[in-house]
């Protein structure tokens, strides 16, 4: 009898037969069983989210490499994507009376971590960021709340802490954040200004359990541990508490008995001092400029190379993105056309959509300056945490490119080129099984991992590499 042959030694085509038929969860499972199978199918990332203008509970994840769409969990009907990163979504919820719940969702397994109350008076939340790998038990996340204010919360915490106003300068507000890795969030602003918020470091902390005055007669409620139970009975996820506080407003019980069944806080918001702190919250955070000199106001005549300095103000959609250890700003013109007098003379005109790159040199004065390429990388900017590829041998990616999610009419998949300056649709062409059928809507960009260097290398040489097992190559490479 001929010897039986290794699973590593399917036909590449059969293989790619095959993969069509898998859902992501066991699409990603067939690319880390060997090498082969890793080369013969393209990586889901990245991928666009992508719901249905007629489902809109209802997502899937559009990739580029793949030509195909990878249908998702059901989220909650009336969730606001608010962040992504690493597989998981950052969920908004409005309950009746103007509050919002927040949870962390992973559309592939259907996991959910409900986060605490956010209390604050301003109840719009524009971007959230978190940790890698969220636990019920270990999570740590990070939003803009205000125009100038930062809020955080840890597990264990009750509620999220809110930190004082970050001191702008006049006219400026928060406009992106991005976690970067050991608990810090940089934090940009409409002009340009970068702040760095330094989270409590990481711990498991056990629930905090609250009791009701009433009696133990009462159910316990459990905060902290991010899905609300009670008492030994069955766990509360968001979808839950969504359908059980619309049956209360239905049927309008008192407000005792709604304190008996879940904590007040959640659904009475109340102004919390900034950075409360206790032994029950979160343990203290700090906000630093990131170009601290002698406590001045930042001005952008002496961070931004000419003729950048005035430009910064006309470009209102503003990221931060890591590309191979070093930091960017991604500017886009999201209003029309204008043409900009420069103090010195001259003129500057910035069309309608325009995305300018500027890299941040610290030994520079200024210390910010325009590029014409990422060293083949590409960046991903949007509502998802900033995440930058390397775009060598990655079916339907290009190299020193910028994806971004606009356009005209609604939000739509858009890479910019750097070498000639103009933006076009991402998403591949009718027929390639993404874009045909009801019109869609873009949520963000997402990511299984956010891995910085993507290579994914026909020959088995380097695949999906770490940044630090890149740049170690490289000096070997040049050694020899």
């Amino acid at each position: 009898m001929p010897p039986f042959r290794r699973w590593a030694d399917l036909p590449a085509d059969l293989l790619c037969r095959i993969g069509d038929s898998l859902d992501l969860k066991c699409y990603a499972s067939a690319r880390g069983a060997c090498t082969a199978w890793r080369c013969a199918l393209s990586p889901p990332s990245p991928s666009l989210l992508v719901v249905l203008d007629d489902a809109r509970c209802r997502p899937s994840a559009a990739s580029l490499p793949t030509h195909r769409s990878f249908e998702l969990k059901n989220i909650l009907s009336g969730g606001r994507c608010v962040g992504s990163s690493n597989g998981w979504l950052a969920l908004s919820v409005c309950l009746f009376g103007g509050q919002s719940m927040f949870s962390l969702f992973n559309p592939i397994t259907a996991t959910e971590i409900l986060l605490p109350p956010l209390i604050y008076e301003s109840r719009w939340v524009s971007k959230l960021v978190f940790a890698p790998n969220p636990a019920r038990d270990d999570f740590a996340a990070a939003a803009i709340c205000d125009i100038d204010r930062l809020a955080y919360v840890t597990a264990g915490a009750r509620r999220w802490a809110i930190l004082d106003p970050v001191r702008l300068a006049s006219g400026d507000q928060l406009a992106d954040v991005v976690y970067h890795e050991k608990g810090r969030v940089y934090c940009l602003t409409r002009y340009g200004d970068v702040h760095v918020l330094r989270l409590p470091e990481r711990r498991r902390r056990k629930p905090i359990v609250v009791e009701d005055p009433a009696g133990p007669s009462e159910p316990v409620i459990t905060l902290g541990s991010p899905a609300l139970s009670l008492q030994g009975r069955r766990q509360r996820n968001l979808r839950m508490i969504c359908y059980e506080h619309r049956r209360w407003r239905e049927q309008q019980l008192p407000i005792a008995t709604m304190k008996a069944a879940f904590c007040p806080d959640v659904f009475m918001p109340r102004r919390v001092p900034p950075g409360s702190v206790g032994p029950d919250l979160n343990a203290p955070a700090t906000v630093e400029p990131m170009l601290a000199e002698g406590n001045l106001p930042f001005d952008p005549a002496t961070c931004f190379a000419a003729p950048y300095n005035t430009v910064s103000v006309f470009t209102s959609a503003k990221n931060l993105v890591f590309c191979d250890g070093n930091l960017y700003q991604i500017w886009r013109n999201a209003s029309c056309t204008v043409t900009l007098q420069l103090p010195g003379g001259g003129h500057r005109r910035v069309a309608e959509n325009e995305i300018l790159v500027l890299r941040y040199y610290p030994r520079r004065q200024p210390c910010w300056d325009a590029v014409t390429d990422l060293g083949g990388y590409s960046v991903f900017v949007g509502k998802n945490n900033a995440v930058s590829m390397y775009a060598e041998d990655v079916p339907g990616l290009k190299g020193n490119c910028v994806y971004w999610i606009g356009g005209r009419g609604r939000d739509q998949g858009m890479v910019f080129d750097m070498g000639t300056g103009r933006s076009t649709p991402c998403l591949p062409v009718a027929g390639a099984g993404v874009v045909p059928g009801p019109p869609q809507s873009t949520i963000c960009w997402y990511f299984l991992s956010d891995i910085v260097n993507n290579c994914n290398i026909s020959a088995g040489r380097r695949v999906y590499q770490t940044r630090a097992r890149v740049r170690a190559e490289r000096e070997q490479d040049l050694e020899e």
